[in-house]
């Protein structure tokens, strides 16, 4: 399975991961440092959860650190992979208002970790649109340039994936 558009011309991230709110970080598994070169992030043990919707051999985290995988596209999604999100956001709010740090990255940390977050910002409390600007202004302007993933949270994640049922079965 294909994980990541090539088709994207959005400058790479310029930290391997930003606070959102107190406790919430989104990220990925690259970086582009101030020479422009494409560095490698490794999670090690700085969150007590990590959410992965890309993975990668080597990017961690550690072993004592919890870690959920929902390995999803940056392209439309399927009802179920729309399900997974909803799920993880709700875990990924759960974990917030517990007092836990958080990360949620995928492979730039731009759209699939900002469909995820936002959901969970919506879970706590945040009116979608501002969940949307708070992650482009604290990750990045080309954070959640998927178009289809703003829709899918616009629109709701559990009735995106309930048009996507009626959508394969028709």
């Amino acid at each position: 399975m294909r994980t990541r558009r090539k088709d994207r011309h959005v400058p790479g991230p310029e930290e391997p991961w930003n606070e959102i709110v107190p406790g919430l970080w989104m990220g990925g598994h690259i970086w582009t440092d101030c020479l422009g070169d494409l560095q490698s992030v490794v999670v090690g043990s700085e969150f007590d959860l990590v959410v992965s919707l890309f993975s990668a051999p080597g990017h961690g985290p550690s072993p004592d650190v919890e870690h959920l995988v929902g390995t999803m596209p940056d392209e439309p999604l399927t009802a179920a992979q729309l399900r997974t999100a909803a799920s993880l956001a709700t875990a990924v709010a759960d974990a917030v208002r517990a007092g836990r740090t958080v990360l949620v990255r995928c492979h730039s940390g731009y759209n699939r970790s900002g469909l995820v977050i936002a959901q969970a910002l919506a879970g706590l409390g945040h009116d979608m649109d501002q969940a949307i600007t708070l992650i482009r202004r604290r990750r990045s302007p080309a954070a959640l340039n998927n178009e289809t993933f703003v829709q899918y949270l616009t629109t709701g994640l559990h009735l995106a994936a309930q048009l996507s049922d009626l959508t394969a079965h028709a």
